[in-house]
């Protein structure tokens, strides 16, 4: 059997946490076959390729990733993410100017499903209904809460879709998207609807994600999209843009961005304020 080391610039909560998995050089002890840098953020391919020159000592090495495009369809569960981590389908039809999924996958292609507990995929709800059935009915086995954390499209929730994310028991922590050119009403639709399904904003189970700083962006305007979406129910976590090429660079958010980002990436600090009860156990 092939002994393959993956190596990551940084290390996430989805990283794998095996022997195998390294994130910085070599160690006296690394031995392989073969090395694979696997990088997610295009911000850190300098640092991969830097690593990938230290490991050639070890064994053949090859750098790759979602930074470096690439456009596999294959998943190996544990490999490049943690076990319990999952993808079932790749790409999107939407045309999102600042995401690159669409360029390599324009529709939604299908993948065997692996059981898992995260669900990672690009735009689930998008898929053909037999496959988001089949998904949900491996999710319902897992045993524990599940995460769709790889984010859920507003435009896409279906009524059947509700109650499929109704009938996981525990409910599930659920990340959807209020980007730039969303519709406020979708999102507003989509609140109501979950809530009519048992859904609670106290819970914080209703998550969204809300891309800030982007070019011609500002604070208020920013505060203003994710105060909205905490006066239909969702709980914000603000998500900082970075330029993907060196020609968008000019527009990298100033210092001052992050600091603001991470005031609106907590929970606990977003609701500081909040009298509701504690959630019930079955949230």
């Amino acid at each position: 059997m092939t002994r393959l080391i993956r190596v990551f610039p940084r290390k996430t909560k989805a990283s794998p946490d095996d022997a195998l998995a390294y994130f910085g050089p070599p160690d006296l002890f690394a031995e392989a076959d073969e090395v694979h840098v696997s990088v997610a953020f295009t911000q850190d391919k300098a640092i991969a390729e830097r690593l990938a020159e230290e490991w050639r000592h070890v064994a053949p090495v090859k750098v790759g990733g979602v930074a470096y495009g690439d456009t596999s369809l294959e998943f190996i569960p544990g490999r490049y993410i943690k076990p319990g981590y999952t993808i079932t389908s790749r790409g999107c039809p939407r045309r999102c100017w600042f995401c690159g999924v669409w360029k390599k996958w324009p529709t939604v292609n299908t993948m065997p499903i692996v059981p898992g507990w995260n669900v990672l995929d690009d735009n689930l709800l998008a898929a053909p209904r037999p496959h988001v059935e089949a998904v949900f009915d491996m999710l319902r086995g897992q045993g524990r809460r599940i995460e769709f954390t790889g984010g859920l499209e507003a435009l896409a929730l279906q009524d059947y879709q509700v109650d499929l994310l109704a009938s996981l028991k525990p409910r599930p922590n659920m990340f959807f998207a209020y980007d730039p050119g969303d519709a406020f009403e979708t999102l507003e639709s989509a609140a109501r609807r979950l809530i009519e399904a048992g859904f609670t904003e106290r819970s914080h189970r209703m998550r969204v994600y809300v891309l800030i700083g982007y070019p011609k962006d500002t604070f208020d305007s920013a505060e203003a999209r994710l105060q909205q979406m905490l006066s239909i129910g969702f709980t914000p976590h603000a998500m900082l843009w970075q330029p993907e090429t060196p020609s968008q660079d000019k527009h990298r958010p100033a210092p001052e961005w992050r600091a603001f980002q991470r005031r609106w990436a907590r929970p606990a600090i977003i609701h500081a304020s909040d009298r509701h009860p504690p959630a019930e156990a079955g949230e």
